[in-house]
Parts: structure tokens; C-alpha cells; sequence
């Protein structure tokens, strides 16, 4: 048998040798690595199958048994058996070359869909473990199990609400959770009051939020205080119809000069002819969070030196909330002030976003009666408001004892935040 050896940088191109120089039907006999790259020892398919007959025709066949080759011989059927394994095998080399030649990015993208996989199955046997860890809870501890629903189901976050319990002593009742929020929401002092200590104030916030109704509440309280020559109202809202004009008729009936800014120079000269004032009040235009103007503020009032009060929607969602908070937050911002407490079912969902984010309210507003409706922070007031409903939420959107460990395992463990608060 001439077998004959090939050697080539890759074993693509040496098959290409074997195919030119002994046919298509060449048998593969074997191939391995060199120091040159490939080496394959092939034999052309016809002098193969050639040895095998002549093979078949020395072998001698016992009477009582099938067609049989003695071991070492080769029949037909074996060499092209052998030839179909050295092509598989050949075929495996080309396609492991192949793949390690790959672009990086084809690897990578492979790697991440791994990655992602793996990732997803952890998150699955997270979630089914926390699962079964919430449903020991109801089964351990009934009556912390009870009050962690309850906290949901009155509008605080699964993370507070679970941090807190967390804390929560034996016996814990409805009560301490009372004490430990009123200790962890902060309420400006008197020496902190806005109106009282005077300065410049622009308030801020998405658009509805009452931020025009709010500006002039404060600016009567200011002139009941100090007198209307004491007080001026500014507004950078050029964009909504009338947004000046109901201002001005504030600012009239008040008795207190109002004056329109366009841009951050314009400001600045603006509050330098208002120095003498006590209390100046700046209302905002009025965007979604989201909105590229939100930044442009922000900006504008750091640059001119004013402090910011952040107006919060006692309505609006938790998730929305954490997002007002986090575009329109900034070392400007000293405070908030929660809106609109008269239109919300529960106080909950504002309270929580106030201790997480560790704001300090400064007032609360509860209507659109000017100044009636501008009220001081009365903590046991919000607190029994919070909680007095409890039980008698919507059963739309109520948590159930049963719903409770796959929701809570469902949250994952990117809410947890533990150490951030002073509980």
C-alpha cells in the first residue's frame, strides 16, 4: 500500500492536497499536529479497496460461520468505513480551526447568550429559594408575616418594608412600626423654615404637581409674616399658555411684584434687584422628568446660587416618585414638599420615597385653597393617616396571605439595601 503524507498549514489546506494529488476518493489514515501545522497520511480509495479484495481472497472461511475477515485484514466494507471515519474526523479538525479563528466578536456574543443563561437560572433558583424562605416566614412568624402585608398593602415598598421588619423586636406591633418611621422621616426645623429664614427659593417639580398653587401659598404666609413689600414671585415658565399670567394674579391679589426670567443671565440680574427682599419665590416651568429641560434647570438656578424645594405627587406611583427624585435631585435640593394629600388613598408610597431618599419635608399640601391649604409637618397626623385604613385597601390591588412569598421572592435580590437607613 502507497500511503503517502501531506502536510499543510491547516487541515483544510491539506485535505486540498490530498484530494489533488490522490483523488476524491481518498481514505484518510490518519492526522495529527506538527510543527508545520497538519500532517495527514492518506491512501488513494482504489489501491485501498484493491489490498482489501486481494485480502478477502487469501482469507480462508470456516464452513460454519458468516463471511468473517481475519483480524488485521481489510474488506471493502471496512475501507470505506475507514475512509467515512478519517472525513468525520478531518471534518471535526476543520470546524474546531474554524471557530478558533473567528472573529472576537462571534466569541464574545456566544460568551454573553452563555452568560445570560447562566444569569437567568441563577435568578430562578433566587426567586424559588426566597420563595420558600417567605413561606417558612408565614408559617414561623404569623404576625410579623401579617404586618409585612399590611405595610405593602398601605403603599410602602417591599424594601423598606422588609428592612424594617428585619429590625422588628418580638411583640412588634402596628405601633412600633409607627415610631420607627416618625424616627426616620425628617421634618425641617424652625431655625430650617424657608419662610422664616427668607432667601431665595425656586420650586421645582413634573408638570401638575402644584407647583404655581404652591409658590403662592408660601408667598402669603411670607406676607402675613413679613409684608408684601418683603416678598417677590419670579417665573421662568415661558412655555405653557397663561403660566405667567395666573401668577400675576396671585402676585395681585397678594400684593407682591412678579417678574418673568428667560435664561440664567436674565435671573441672575433679576435677583440682583430683588436683594433687598426677605423671601423670593421662584416658580418653574413644569416637564416630565425625563425632559432634556429638567438638567438645563437644574443648571441654570446652581449657577445663579438658588437652593431648590422638590414638589412631590402624594398620588403618583413609587416607581415614578424614585424617578422625580433622582432627575430633579441635586446638592440644590434641600427638601421636598409632598402634594395633593387630599387626592391620594394612602400617604404610604410618598412617606417611603421621603426615608429612602432621606429627604426633609419641609410643608404638605393638601389642596388649592390659598393660603389654607399649606400646611406644617404633622408627623403623628400622616402617620395615623397612613395606617388607619388598613385592611380596607381595593381588593383589585390588595396583597393576599397567599400571594405574599412569590411576590417578595419576585423582587429580587436588586431591592435589597440593607444599612442604608437608621431604622
Amino acid at each position: 500500500m502507497n500511503a503517502r503524507k501531506f502536510i499543510a498549514a491547516s487541515s483544510r489546506d491539506a485535505l486540498k492536497l490530498v484530494r489533488v494529488e490522490l483523488g476524491e476518493d481518498a481514505v484518510i489514515l490518519s492526522n495529527r499536529k506538527v510543527a508545520e501545522g497538519v500532517e495527514i497520511v492518506a491512501v488513494a480509495g482504489a489501491e485501498l479497496a484493491q489490498l482489501s479484495e486481494t485480502r478477502m481472497g487469501e482469507t480462508r472461511i470456516p464452513d460454519n460461520a458468516a463471511k468473517q475477515t481475519r483480524p488485521g485484514k481489510l474488506s471493502v466494507q471496512g475501507a470505506n468505513q475507514a475512509a467515512a471515519l478519517g472525513a468525520k474526523v478531518l471534518e471535526s479538525n476543520i470546524k474546531r480551526e474554524t471557530a478558533t479563528a473567528r472573529e472576537p466578536r462571534d466569541t464574545s456574543a456566544e460568551q454573553q447568550t452563555l452568560l445570560s443563561e447562566i444569569k437567568s437560572m441563577r435568578n430562578m433558583l433566587q426567586e424559588q429559594m426566597a420563595c420558600n424562605s417567605w413561606s417558612d416566614l408565614q408559617q414561623r412568624d404569623p404576625a410579623r408575616s401579617g404586618l409585612l402585608r399590611d405595610m405593602l398593602n398601605v403603599g410602602f415598598s417591599p424594601t423598606l418594608s422588609r428592612q424594617l421588619l428585619e429590625k422588628i423586636p418580638a411583640g412588634g406591633d402596628l405601633d412600633w412600626v409607627r415610631r420607627i418611621l416618625g424616627h426616620n422621616l425628617r421634618v425641617a426645623t424652625m431655625q430650617e423654615d424657608v419662610v422664616a429664614r427668607g432667601g431665595v427659593y425656586a420650586l421645582v417639580g413634573p408638570t401638575g404637581v402644584g407647583k404655581t398653587t404652591t409658590t403662592a401659598k408660601m408667598a402669603a404666609r411670607a406676607v402675613v409674616r413679613y409684608g408684601a413689600d418683603k416678598v417677590a414671585l419670579v417665573t421662568t415658565d415661558s412655555y405653557r399658555i397663561g403660566a405667567h399670567e395666573q401668577l400675576k394674579i396671585y402676585g395681585k391679589i397678594l400684593g407682591v411684584s412678579v417678574h418673568a426670567v428667560r435664561d440664567t443671565e436674565d435671573l441672575k440680574l433679576t435677583l440682583s434687584g430683588l436683594k433687598h427682599k426677605h423671601l423670593v419665590l421662584i416658580d418653574t416651568m413644569g416637564v416630565g422628568q425625563r425632559d432634556s429641560r429638567v438638567a438645563e434647570q437644574a443648571q441654570m438656578f446652581d449657577q445663579a446660587g438658588v437652593q431648590r424645594l422638590l414638589l412631590l405627587n402624594a398620588t403618583s406611583s413609587g416607581g415614578t416618585l424614585d424617578d422625580v427624585v433622582k432627575m430633579y435631585g441635586g446638592s440644590g435640593v434641600i427638601g421636598c414638599i409632598p402634594t395633593k394629600l387630599d387626592e391620594a388613598v394612602t400617604l404610604g408610597t410618598v412617606l417611603d420615597v421621603v426615608v429612602r431618599h432621606k429627604l426633609t419635608m419641609h410643608y404638605i399640601a393638601s389642596g388649592q385653597r390659598v393660603p389654607e391649604d399649606l400646611h406644617e409637618v404633622n408627623l403623628e397626623y400622616l402617620l395615623h393617616r397612613v395606617f388607619k385604613d388598613v385592611g380596607k385597601a381595593s381588593p383589585a390591588f390588595a396583597m393576599q396571605e397567599a400571594e405574599l412569598p412569590a411576590f417578595m421572592a419576585g423582587m429580587g435580590a436588586a431591592m435589597t439595601m440593607r444599612g442604608q437607613y437608621a431604622l
